[in-house]
């Protein structure tokens, strides 16, 4: 244990906890800075998915369109051809909204734990819901994915350094079950707003087609 990093936690008990670990890391930035560094990149990525998900949305709209005037048309093939395409684009909406919301939450916990400094064991389920995020946009908006792997190794460096400057331990079972929680309530909400934002698409229309491979960027 680094009983240096201890004896200067403690020197002011008047001091938020978050503004006293940076002693641990006199070689860095302050932690809090750190943390303000971290929760700024986040807000960057999410709004991003913000922006990829609405121009979804409009795209859905252009070809739901088309679908259904083809349907009206009896032009059954391509009414087909633009469901499939809706059916697509609605998927990756899914995902991209789901990973919103939950870094939603990921940034309101980052500010939870700017305020009151309780770093190791907050932090881990943040970390988790990061890596979770991460693996599913990857597919969809790479470079989204590859910027929240860079900020999820952050935060579990976090995790670990402020772990080693207390002596505190964190369940790692229970972290994860929390991290899971954060991302089925994301789904949930996630579900909603594609109900309400997505028209169903005609039945007779929808037809089945192998499933596609490779990724898809809307990202500018």
């Amino acid at each position: 244990m680094n009983h240096g990093f201890l004896k200067d936690w403690e020197r002011e008990s008047n001091e938020p906890v978050i503004s006293r670990v940076s002693s641990k890391f006199h070689h860095k930035p302050p932690v809090k800075e750190q943390l303000s560094a971290a929760l700024y990149r986040l807000r960057v990525q999410q709004n991003k998915l913000e922006s990829a998900a609405t121009r979804m949305q409009q795209h859905d709209k252009d070809i739901f369109s088309k679908c259904v005037n083809s349907q009206m048309s009896h032009d059954t093939a391509r009414a087909a051809m633009y469901a499939n395409e809706c059916a697509e684009v609605r998927k990756m909406a899914k995902v991209t909204l789901q990973c919103q919301l939950a870094l939603e939450q990921v940034s309101l916990r980052l500010e939870t734990i700017e305020e009151f400094g309780d770093v190791a064991r907050m932090m881990a389920p943040v970390a988790s819901v990061v890596h979770s995020i991460k693996n599913q946009i990857s597919g969809v908006i790479p470079e989204v994915g590859f910027e929240l792997s860079q900020i999820g190794d952050v935060l579990n460096n976090f995790v670990m350094e402020a772990g080693e400057a207390t002596g505190a331990t964190y369940d790692t079972e229970t972290s994860s079950a929390e991290a899971s929680r954060i991302m089925s309530e994301a789904n949930a909400i996630a579900d909603q707003h594609m109900k309400d934002r997505f028209p169903d698409l005609p039945a007779s229309s929808l037809a089945s087609s192998p499933q596609r491979t490779g990724e898809a960027s809307f990202s500018h």
